[in-house]
């Protein structure tokens, strides 16, 4: 494998709907090669939303996770695994790169399994076996990965695309990008905070700075910098250029930094 440092991208919501914005990442994504191992990963809850309100298909939320009934995984598979997948590994093309399109299923890269029975076909994973991408990393090509997974009996699991990048940046030992449409977190007066860990989120949320969708976003940051043990970066996909900083070393977006924790030593 290249002595290369190993970035995790990860991308979804509105993002997967913008093929100029697509194409702009992908475009800096070839720039960061030269530099990184880089590995998509990527969602599409909006593209599965479209779908099965164009098939009349419907599901509630509980917690705020969507049930996934079986019946509907066909249909976001196929959104997700195929439509998705396939557009961006296109779009790859088009901006020079040579993409794999995957899924976490395959090279069973991940153990996916039932988060829970009331929730259907919605799966949690876990770190499995790194061999598919560490070869694919000796290639210079660029892995684009879906979330979807397959537990030990081969059904199909829709996964949280958060959870899929943090597991891959487990996998790998990798730095994780999290991409949304906002530059990062930014304080009351709009200006972008550099880096943040939980007390300062805690706090930012009370004060409800933090609120609403961006309350999601960190919070899947701090548990990926927590799972990680390493800083978790959010940052945006509209100014993808700004990106190439990484190259410099130089700080972008949101850093959320890990809890740190105190061991206790008996006496």
């Amino acid at each position: 494998m290249s002595n290369k440092n190993i970035l995790v991208i990860k991308v979804g919501g509105a993002f997967m709907q913008n093929q100029d914005a697509a194409l702009k990442l992908l475009t800096t994504i070839g720039e960061l090669q030269k530099s990184y191992i880089v590995v998509l990963v990527h969602g599409g809850g909006a593209m599965v939303e479209e779908l099965l309100s164009a098939l009349n298909l419907s599901s509630q939320k509980i917690d705020g996770l969507r049930v996934t009934p079986k019946e509907h995984m066909p249909y976001i598979t196929g959104a997700l695994a195929g439509t998705a997948n396939k557009q961006l590994c296109g779009l790859a093309i088009k901006a020079g790169i040579s993409p794999v399109g995957l899924s976490l299923l395959d090279g069973k890269m991940c153990n996916t399994t039932v988060m829970r029975e009331e929730l259907g076909a919605v799966g949690s994973v876990k770190a499995g076996d790194a061999t598919l991408l560490k070869a694919l990393a000796a290639t210079h090509m660029l892995p684009i990965i879906s979330s979807i997974g397959a537990d030990e009996e081969g059904n199909l699991l829709n996964v949280n695309a958060d959870q899929a990048a943090t597991v891959i940046a487990q996998l790998l030992d990798a730095e994780l990008l999290l991409l949304s449409d906002v530059p990062g977190v930014l304080d009351a007066d709009k200006n972008l905070i550099s880096e943040l860990d939980f007390e300062k989120i805690e706090t930012l949320i009370a004060q409800n700075v933090i609120r609403d969708g961006m309350i999601v976003k960190v919070q899947a940051a701090l548990t990926a910098a927590n799972s990680l043990g390493r800083s978790v970066t959010i940052a945006s996909w509209k100014d993808a250029e700004k990106l190439l900083g990484l190259l410099q070393q130089e700080a972008i977006g949101s850093k959320i930094s890990p809890e740190i924790k105190t061991p206790s030593y008996k006496a």
